[in-house]
């Protein structure tokens, strides 16, 4: 699997053919806005010394992860279901989802506290909601994984500028944990699909006790 590099792109020293590399782990462009969570937060009190785009960009990027965790439960949900009853994948979706909660509270902690506070909208329903599939909500997590690194990327290029505080935090910690979930989700697909995923009814089952069931994360 070809690895990722902390702001963008992929390590000169992968061995990724230029086949693989434009086939699977190009970052996609960025996505239109979703519906209703473009502006889900009222504009906030602009003060003196905080740079009124860097906080619109902040408050857009906080929306789109809650919307983000909003989606990761809905796929853990799918696994925790009677009929599909896989116990790690779930935790390992509810695990994200928790992430991504925790670093819309760190941004909204790292906005201006002299601010008036945000004023949340209703999140809209997930894209897709009736799975089919382990593989398949695999590789729409990996999507929508690349679509929040591609968010974070604009961010990041827009506080290097404007704030650095922002910046350093995206730097030290946000973007690296985004590229190991994204390469983590990458190597999940590449050894399922090898194991015979999803033709195979059993490959889930097993990859879901042995690998996930095994790990550490």
């Amino acid at each position: 699997m070809p690895k990722w590099n902390l702001l963008g792109g992929l390590s000169k020293d992968s061995g990724a053919s230029p086949a693989m590399l434009t086939h699977s782990c190009t970052v996609p462009p960025p996505s239109p806005a979703l519906p209703d969570i473009g502006n889900a937060f009222a504009p906030w009190h602009l003060l003196q010394n905080y740079n009124s785009e860097c906080e619109a960009t902040i408050n857009n990027q906080v929306a789109f992860e809650l919307h983000a965790s909003y989606i990761y439960m809905s796929m853990a949900s799918y696994f925790n279901r009677g009929d599909v009853a896989l116990k790690h994948f779930s935790l390992f979706f509810l695990r994200q989802s928790y992430k991504e909660r925790e670093h819309v509270e760190y941004l909204l902690r790292m906005q201006n506290p002299g601010a008036s506070n945000p004023r949340l909208w209703n999140m809209p329903r997930p894209e897709e909601e009736n799975w089919e599939n382990g593989l398949r909500v695999l590789e729409c997590a990996l999507q929508l994984a690349k679509r929040v690194h591609q968010s974070l990327l604009s961010l990041h290029q827009l506080a290097t500028k404007r704030q650095g505080r922002v910046c350093n935090f995206l730097e030290c910690d946000y973007l690296h944990e985004q590229v190991v979930f994204i390469q983590e989700l990458g190597d999940h697909i590449t050894n399922l699909r090898k194991l015979g995923a999803p033709e195979d009814s059993l490959t889930e089952s097993l990859f879901d006790k042995l690998t996930l069931g095994d790990s550490k994360n």
